[in-house]
């Protein structure tokens, strides 16, 4: 049986400095130009924090497969050793593109859960939707148009589909769908990485001005979206995408045999989670790293799916003291 039980609120506190470390150590690459240096720097700083919890972890998403990835790989064991079983979802620096340009939106994020609570998402695409919290289940699905989802969400808020604004990942593959959504005379925020924040973005409408997510994505980050949304409410549906017959047999190797499931949110994460994000860049979700003279200042957001709590942090970390 999984063991969805956890100690979550005594291991809250801890995933936000896991996540905090990540980002500081990210932060001297910042505009630099060099994407691999920035997520190497927040991959080493997010292992070293992880085997100081005493927990026994296991990196169920993570920076690749055991032979692709030298640190926090899938199946790679985290932790002390001691204390509780959890499965642990991870994206060390989510936007490394975003972090080497200095552009918005990039996070380090981290997602722990009981033993047995988390979709082991295959490397492969994922067709994602996404709204906020407050309306019936299933008021928009996978299976309407993307006009249509545009329309449905908006006669469930009382305004017209101009009111609607809609997030997806600014890539070809999706040229037809924005073709499609600009017929409705809706909004749309086209983001060129970092979809993990588009989709919380939907839990927020009122701060970051989002109503719905919609694309085919990374079905690992769709897993880490899938733990915030469990936290801050909303719905969230999933779709895994095949190219090729290797893709479907990463699948079958994660355990999933019904290649055409639609997930939905608490598929992808069935029991309670604690998520952790922290700006590395200036986002809608959570401020960027910030300098001043001896310190770098993080916002972090931590949150817990058991209790719906929704913690904002600022960590003020003196720097170059011995």
């Amino acid at each position: 049986m999984p063991n969805y039980d956890f100690n979550d609120r005594m291991l809250s506190l801890g995933l936000a400095r896991v996540s905090e470390a990540a980002a500081l150590a990210s932060a001297g690459w910042i505009g630099r130009g060099d994407e691999k240096a920035a997520d190497q720097a927040a991959v080493n700083a997010m292992r070293d924090q992880l085997n100081k919890l005493d927990i026994s972890g296991t990196v169920v998403i993570g920076e690749g497969e055991r032979d692709e990835a030298p640190m926090l790989y899938i199946g790679e064991e985290v932790g002390t050793g001691s204390g509780p079983e959890v499965d642990i979802a991870l994206d060390p620096l989510e936007g490394t593109t975003l972090t080497a340009k200095d552009m918005p939106n990039a996070l380090t994020v981290i997602a722990m859960a009981g033993r047995g609570a988390m979709l082991h998402a295959p490397d492969v695409y994922m067709d994602k939707l996404a709204i906020g919290p407050g309306f019936r289940n299933g008021i928009v699905t996978l299976d309407m148009s993307a006009a249509e989802r545009v329309s449905a969400l908006a006669t469930a808020k009382g305004c017209s589909t101009h009111d609607i604004t809609v997030c997806v990942l600014e890539r070809p593959r999706h040229e037809e769908m924005i073709a499609e959504l600009r017929t409705t005379d809706c909004a749309i925020r086209l983001i060129t990485d970092g979809d993990v924040a588009g989709i919380i973005h939907c839990a927020d409408a009122d701060r970051t001005g989002i109503d719905m997510y919609m694309g085919s994505g990374g079905a690992p980050e769709g897993v880490l979206a899938a733990a915030a949304l469990k936290c801050m409410g909303g719905q969230m549906y999933g779709k895994l995408l095949f190219r090729n017959d290797d893709e479907k047999g990463r699948a079958q190797k994660a355990g999933i045999t019904n290649f055409g499931r639609v997930y939905t949110r608490d598929d992808l994460v069935s029991g309670d989670v604690i998520f952790a994000a922290t700006g590395v860049t200036d986002g809608s979700v959570v401020d960027g790293i910030r300098r001043e003279p001896g310190y770098l200042t993080t916002e972090t957001i931590l949150m817990r799916s058991k209790t719906g709590s929704v913690r904002r942090m600022i960590y003020r970390n003196p720097v170059g003291r011995s």
